[in-house]
């Protein structure tokens, strides 16, 4: 007689997410426990990479560092998928069934690296791999603009100042308040038409 399980799929995976919550919570407990807590002026610092951080943070981002956390993401992602086709490639089982499966799985994993080395030598000739390009890109246009117009522009852009900002607010006198408004100011106009609303028949 086979013995029916007591537990669903689900309350097996449920069980699993609760044994590592504990398991989780036990190992900071213990190393609330263990660990020495010597808090100093030096430990309370803010560093990076062990170093300490100079100037504002509040700078442009190189998006090389982008670039490159990208593209190491997208093909370490990628080989992920090669474990499962291993474990369906190896299973002498399929194999002894059907014999075309190991040579399909074969195939299809070839396809699916070549498709990968195909973006990496895509990636590696368009030069996403070098660190610092060693011919920049410069953009070019067929606008017949000319560039001491945007000359000029910059520099009535640099004259610019941000207004500083006040916390004491601007006091409207008692005479602006109360003054009628003048014959220039646009009458407030009203709505063309006031819709209504009806209830379904079946209600």
């Amino acid at each position: 007689m086979v013995e029916v399980s007591q537990i669903s799929e689900f309350g097996k995976i449920l069980i699993f997410l609760i044994t590592g919550i504990i398991l989780v919570a036990m190992m900071f407990f213990v190393n609330r426990l263990i660990a020495p807590n010597n808090p100093n002026p030096e430990k309370l610092t803010s560093y990076e990479c062990g170093e300490e951080p100079t100037g504002n943070a509040w700078l442009p981002f190189n998006s090389r560092f982008y670039v490159i956390a990208l593209v190491f993401l997208l093909f370490d992602v990628e080989m992920v998928f090669v474990f499962p086709w291993a474990t369906v490639f190896g299973n002498h089982e399929i194999i002894a069934a059907d014999a075309r499966w190991g040579w399909f799985s074969l195939a299809e994993m070839f396809i699916f690296l070549g498709i990968l080395i195909l973006g990496l030598v895509y990636v590696w000739c368009k030069g996403d791999l070098d660190w610092i390009k060693p011919k920049p890109a410069v953009p070019t246009t067929n606008t017949s603009i000319p560039a001491s117009l945007y000359e000029k522009l910059n520099l009535e852009q640099s004259v610019y100042k941000v207004k500083e900002f006040a916390l004491e607010p601007v006091l409207v006198s008692a005479a602006t308040a109360t003054a009628p408004a003048t014959s220039n100011e646009a009458p407030i106009r009203k709505p063309m038409f006031k819709p209504t609303f009806k209830k379904p028949d079946n209600e």
